[in-house]
């Protein structure tokens, strides 16, 4: 498994709909659908995510500082104008969450644990999203993970390819 840290900074971005899409996971989650809920995200420069890669969002800059979310990639980094960028676009990717809570309020893994052995090899507090987190973190991270928040299924299957019609 490959897991990726994405960065969320409250500062930036408020993300007021953030309680909505943390109601629709749960209510999927205790309904035991099969129907993950989907979301994009930027992720810095990084091109090297693909789909079934895990993820983690990590809230910076204010408190509650700490991992709230975790998912799985469903498309690899694309482009979208953004013509606030240098160069005009910003890489995105797709991915569907298996666990998020309402870092307005709460998040699973505080900052402060993130200090300790073998977290604190990581560097958690990037500017950007997209990092590769260090192989050495990924299964106590995945670990502790699991601990607080339950069993979670894998990533999701690829969808099936389609045969092209004629015409």
């Amino acid at each position: 498994m490959t897991a990726f840290l994405l960065i969320w900074s409250p500062r930036k971005w408020p993300w007021p709909e953030l309680p909505d899409i943390c109601a629709e996971v749960a209510r999927r989650q205790a309904l035991s659908l099969s129907m993950p809920v989907p979301d994009s995200w930027g992720c810095g420069f990084s091109r090297g995510l693909v789909p079934g890669d895990r993820v983690f969002i990590h809230r910076v800059a204010q408190e509650p500082k700490g991992l709230f979310a975790s998912g799985w990639v469903t498309r690899a980094p694309y482009e979208v104008p953004d013509p606030q960028r240098k160069r005009g676009y910003r890489l995105v990717i797709d991915f569907t969450y298996d666990w998020l809570v309402d870092a307005h309020h709460e998040v699973v893994i505080t900052r402060e644990e993130l200090r300790s052995h073998p977290f604190s090899v990581q560097q958690w507090d990037a500017q950007s999203s997209g990092n590769l987190i260090k192989p050495m973190v990924e299964g106590p991270l995945e670990k502790l993970w699991a601990q607080r928040t339950g069993a979670r299924r894998g990533p999701p299957a690829p969808a099936s390819a389609q045969p092209a019609r004629g015409g």
